[in-house]
């Protein structure tokens, strides 16, 4: 079975902060958008611990710490850095080009496929 991903316009490149986050609404995805040094990384915005909202988290060097109970992500991998999160945050393939930032999204088949037992 061959997988395919869509390109997605997420955001143009320079609405990003350096060294900072932004909120994207695009679809049925909720997404934050990490600009660390001029390099982009996307990571689904919710924190899988409970409500807080990674873009408005705090950013050292390569982690976000969640604005709501303080837990943390590694923005390249997802992975969890400190409790109280148990479960990695979602990442996405990135892209940038004629700059604006693009992410892999899965088509709605994909996602099917994905859940299915």
């Amino acid at each position: 079975m061959s997988e395919t991903a869509q390109l997605l316009r997420v955001c143009e490149a320079a609405d990003v902060p350096t060294d900072g986050a932004l909120k994207v609404e695009t679809g049925d995805l909720v997404l934050a958008v990490f600009n660390l040094g001029g390099t982009f990384f996307v990571t689904d915005d919710q924190c899988t611990h409970g409500p807080g909202s990674l873009s408005e988290g705090d950013i050292y060097d390569d982690v976000v710490e969640c604005n709501f109970h303080g837990g943390a992500f590694n923005i390249k991998t997802g992975e969890v850095f400190s409790p109280p999160c148990m479960i990695p945050v979602k990442i996405y393939a990135v892209s940038v080009s004629n700059g604006a930032v693009y992410i892999s999204a899965p088509t709605r088949d994909q996602d099917s496929q994905t859940t299915q037992p």
